[in-house]
């Protein structure tokens, strides 16, 4: 039985790159900042980055609040020399911010001592008995490491745990994984291949495999060029949304359960578009936006995190006037679940 149903949306009806919001300016829009012609103007102090771009490229984001008032940022980071393949031996580290869309200051790595900060594919969240958890995975073993604050300091609980559960253990590697707290307690994870993984037993797992991959054949594409999924809980459904690094754009997917009935409801993103624009009416258009992640406020998604690039990956070769950072969009998640719940636009 499938676990998802391929849904065109009607032409008229609005697809989640419809609820993005415009960009607050922290200051005036520059060009004397790195990044390619279409990035530029740009406010430098939205995100995270290097502005001099003298050290550090910028990847993966996820915020989350902390109990102080602040705005924690996790992600990932690496010597620019190196270029973007440099992201092999990228670190974990964590920045810090008054205002969720930034200026966000780097804080330095979240675990020197384990590793040496090694860590991909960064990612957080808030655990059921308070703690706080950063998930890592790609270049280790899906790991998680644990802390009583967002500010740390951080230890490393231990490995995630998959339970093939009669499935292709292959679908439950740890790759891009991203993790959420149901509702009822329980854990799930969806890592790149789009299987579905759910632990009754906390943070560790075992994780079950439900299934194979719950993507279906979006607009024809390969299932092997689907990337990064973020998975979170809003307005009664669960939602994914999956990038696709080929075609560079991203798409939206929803079930009642987090598991099965999964239905393409559309575009998420392409920044082909004018979508990432500031209150001006200034327009960027990064060449890759990836590692979607989303902060939520009240229920409903309030903030998505991008990892982008301002040329493709092969062309950045390290010093140059070319690199990465972490982007903060503000996004109208009350809006997208109103509408989601509409009998108008719910797919049969």
């Amino acid at each position: 039985m499938s676990l998802a149903t391929a849904v065109s949306a009607p032409a008229a009806e609005k697809t989640l790159i419809d609820y993005f919001l415009p960009m607050p300016l922290h200051g005036p829009l520059t060009t004397n900042v790195w990044g390619a012609p279409g990035v530029l103007p740009r406010d430098p102090l939205n995100g995270l980055e290097d502005q001099t771009l003298k050290q550090w490229y910028y990847w993966d984001g996820k915020i989350i609040k902390g109990p102080e008032g602040k705005y924690h940022l996790f992600a990932s980071r690496w010597e620019q020399s190196h270029g973007h393949n440099g992201w092999f031996g990228s670190r974990a580290v964590q920045a810090v911010s008054d205002d969720p869309t930034g200026p966000y200051v780097d804080q330095g790595l979240c675990w020197p001592d384990n590793q040496g900060g090694k860590g991909h594919n960064v990612t957080a969240l808030g655990l059921p008995d308070g703690r706080y958890a950063v998930v890592i995975s790609e270049t280790r073993p899906g790991t998680v490491f644990v802390s009583p604050t967002p500010a740390g300091p951080w230890q490393q609980l231990w490995l995630i745990q998959v339970d093939a559960n009669g499935f292709n253990r292959n679908d439950g590697r740890m790759s891009n994984s991203s993790m959420l707290v149901r509702p009822d307690g329980s854990f799930e994870i969806v890592p790149r291949s789009g299987a579905i993984l759910i632990s009754t037993n906390g943070v560790l797992g075992p994780y079950k495999l439900q299934g194979a991959s719950i993507y279906p054949v979006i607009q024809g594409l390969s299932l092997n060029n689907l990337e990064d999924p973020v998975v979170w809980f809003s307005g009664g459904l669960y939602h994914i949304v999956v990038n696709s690094w080929s075609d560079r754009k991203a798409y939206h997917l929803t079930s009642p359960d987090g598991i099965s009935h999964w239905t393409y409801r559309g575009l998420a993103y392409d920044p082909t578009t004018d979508f990432l624009r500031y209150t001006d009416g200034t327009v960027n258009h990064w060449n890759k936006i990836e590692r979607p992640n989303v902060y939520l406020e009240n229920g409903h998604v309030a903030y998505f995190t991008f990892a982008v690039i301002d040329v493709p990956k092969e062309q950045d070769r390290g010093n140059e006037n070319h690199g990465s950072k972490v982007i903060v969009v503000p996004f109208d998640g009350v809006a997208l679940d109103r509408d989601l719940a509409s009998p108008a636009v719910k797919a049969p």
